[in-house]
C-alpha cells in the first residue's frame, strides 16, 4: 500500500466512524485489506475488531501491536473534506489513524517478512473508549506467547515526525463512582419533618477534596473530580435521595486503594453526620499503563536511527486499557505526534495526514527489530 493509499484509507475511516463494540464496517475494511495482501488473520470470536499474524521466515521472537478503533459520540466541527458523514460521531481521538498506522505496519511486514525472524501479531480492538475492548482482546489464547507489546497514541502535543517515549507510568487508573445518599422527602417549609440528603451532598463534595490535598504526598499524582450532582425535580419539595458521580484517577496501585478506602469511609461518615444514609458504587477501570524502562530505549533508538524526533511524553490522567496487554507481557504505549492544535476528544481534532505512514514505518521496523533481538 502506497503513502497515498494509506492516507486514502484513514479518510475513510474519519468519514465512517463507528462506536464502542460497533466497529462492523471498520473490521470489515481492515480485514479486505489484510486479506488482500495474504495476511493471516484470526476473529478469535470478537464480534468486531480482529488479529493479523505476520510469521517471518527464521526463528524469533513474538512481538504484539495494538490499534484501536472505535469513534467517540460527538458532533464533529472540523470543516475537513473528508469530515465524519455520521452525525453525532466522530473521530476525535485518533484511533483512525491508529488502525490505519498499525494496517500499514502490517502490510510492511508483511512484504519484508522474509528479514523477520518470529511472529508479529497485530491487534485491531475494538471499544477501547468505554475500556471494554482491551479485556476482550488479550484473553485472546493466540496472544498469549506475546513477548512485548507496543501501542500508538495521535498526540496534538506533538508535531508529525515527533515521537512522545517515557518510561514508567504515562495513563491512569481511570475509576468511577456513584453515590447515593437518602434521607426523607418533606415539603420545603416543613424540612424538620424530613431529612434532607442535600446538605449531606453539598458537603461531601466539599470536604472530599481534603483526601487529594491532604491525605496524600504532593508528589504522587492523583485527580478526584465530582462530575454529575442532582436532587430533587421542584423547588418546594425535600427530595428523598441525592445522587453523585465523579471519577478517580492515580497512577499508583497503592494509592489508588487507598483513595477508594478514604472515599468510601468520608462518604459513609458524611451521610450519618447529617442523618442519612449512603450507598457508593465503583466501576473499576482498567490499571494504570506503565511503560518498561529497557523497552522505551530499545524504541527510542530505533526512532531516532529512522531520523525521527524523539520527546519525552507527559503523563497523563485520562485512562486507557492498553494496561491489559501489559498484564501478559511488558510493553510501550507511545504518542505519535499529530499535531492540529485541538486536544483529544475535542469536536475539532484532526490529526496530521503527513505522520501517518512515517508512523506506520516506525512501528514495522520496531517490530521487525524486536522480533529478531535475539539473533
Amino acid at each position: 500500500m502506497t503513502e497515498r493509499e494509506l492516507t486514502a484509507f484513514f479518510e475513510d475511516l474519519h468519514r465512517h466512524p463507528e462506536l464502542a463494540l460497533k466497529e462492523e464496517r471498520t473490521t470489515a475494511k481492515v480485514k479486505e485489506a489484510l486479506a488482500g495482501a495474504g495476511i493471516e488473520i484470526h476473529a478469535c470470536g470478537m464480534e468486531t475488531g480482529l488479529i493479523a499474524i505476520v510469521r517471518g521466515s527464521r526463528p524469533g521472537r513474538v512481538i504484539g501491536l495494538r490499534a484501536d478503533m472505535d469513534a467517540l459520540p460527538v458532533q464533529e466541527e472540523t470543516g475537513l473534506p473528508y469530515a465524519s458523514c455520521v452525525a453525532g460521531v466522530m473521530h476525535a481521538c485518533g484511533h483512525d489513524f491508529h488502525t490505519s498506522c498499525m494496517l500499514g505496519a502490517a502490510l510492511e511486514l508483511k512484504a519484508r517478512e522474509k528479514e523477520l525472524c518470529g511472529t508479529v501479531k497485530i491487534v485491531f480492538q475494538p471499544g477501547e473508549e468505554i475500556s471494554a475492548g482491551g479485556q476482550i482482546a488479550a484473553r485472546q489464547k493466540i496472544l498469549q506467547d506475546c513477548q512485548e507489546f507496543y501501542a500508538a497514541h495521535s498526540y496534538p502535543g506533538f508535531p508529525a515526525g515527533t515521537l512522545g517515549i517515557k518510561p514508567g507510568p504515562v495513563m491512569a487508573a481511570p475509576d468511577a463512582f456513584t453515590i447515593r445518599i437518602r434521607g426523607k422527602g418533606a415539603h420545603a417549609g416543613n424540612p424538620h419533618l424530613g431529612v434532607d440528603p442535600i446538605p449531606a451532598a453539598a458537603a461531601l463534595v466539599m470536604s472530599a477534596q481534603s483526601i487529594v490535598s491532604r491525605t496524600k504526598d504532593a508528589f504522587e499524582p492523583a485527580v478526584l473530580s465530582f462530575t454529575h450532582l442532582q436532587a430533587g425535580s421542584t423547588w418546594n419539595v425535600v427530595p428523598e435521595e441525592a445522587l453523585i458521580e465523579g471519577t478517580l484517577r492515580t497512577l499508583n496501585m497503592n494509592l489508588r486503594k487507598d483513595m477508594q478506602q478514604r472515599l468510601n469511609a468520608m462518604t459513609d461518615l458524611t451521610a450519618r453526620a447529617y442523618g442519612c444514609e449512603a450507598q457508593i458504587e465503583w466501576m473499576i477501570g482498567p490499571d494504570p499503563v506503565i511503560n518498561d524502562a529497557s523497552l522505551c530505549d530499545q524504541a527510542a533508538e530505533i526512532a531516532k536511527g529512522l531520523g525521527l524526533t524523539v520527546a519525552r511524553q507527559d503523563n497523563t490522567m485520562g485512562g486507557e486499557d492498553f494496561s491489559e496487554y501489559l498484564k501478559i507481557c511488558p510493553g510501550a504505549f507511545i504518542r505519535v505526534g499529530t499535531g492540529g492544535g485541538f486536544p483529544n476528544h475535542h469536536p475539532q481534532f484532526t490529526a496530521d495526514e503527513g505522520a501517518l505512514a512515517p508512523a506506520a514505518h516506525f512501528f514495522a521496523e520496531l517490530a521487525l527489530q524486536r522480533a529478531c533481538a535475539d539473533r
